[in-house]
């Protein structure tokens, strides 16, 4: 499975952005078995856990400097998922990562529980 990720960019704080990760050399019907989840990597720090939606869409968690402000969302018809970030921050900047994590489910919130990555995308708030 690859992981493409897109939607970055340079907004002002209070801003908003909307990353795509869509999957690819999976059907509809292996994505759709899949829990994604977003991190992010702020220069110079490690990645950390943003957001993650379960299998069914029926479950969402965040971390919590983003909750109220991004949704994670998904269309398994499209094998993609997003991340709407609203009232962005300069301390949102930071590389956004996908990953989707496979059954038995170990991720969420932990990186190493996740078996696919994507390969960033850049956002930078700034003024």
């Amino acid at each position: 499975v690859q992981l493409q990720a897109s939607g970055g960019g340079s907004v002002q704080p209070g801003g908003t952005l909307r990353l795509s990760c869509t999957a690819s050399a999976a059907s509809e019907g292996t994505f759709s078995t899949y829990a994604m989840g977003w991190f992010r990597q702020a220069p110079g720090k490690e990645p950390v856990f943003v957001a993650h939606i379960t299998w069914s869409g029926s479950s969402t968690y965040y971390e919590d400097s983003v909750k109220g402000r991004f949704t994670i969302s998904r269309d398994n018809a499209k094998k993609t998922v997003y991340l709407q970030m609203n009232s962005l921050k300069p301390e949102d900047t930071a590389v956004y990562y996908c990953s989707a994590d496979r059954p038995p489910y170990r991720g969420i919130r932990l990186q190493s529980g996740y078996d696919y990555w994507g390969q960033g995308t850049l956002v930078t708030v700034s003024s």
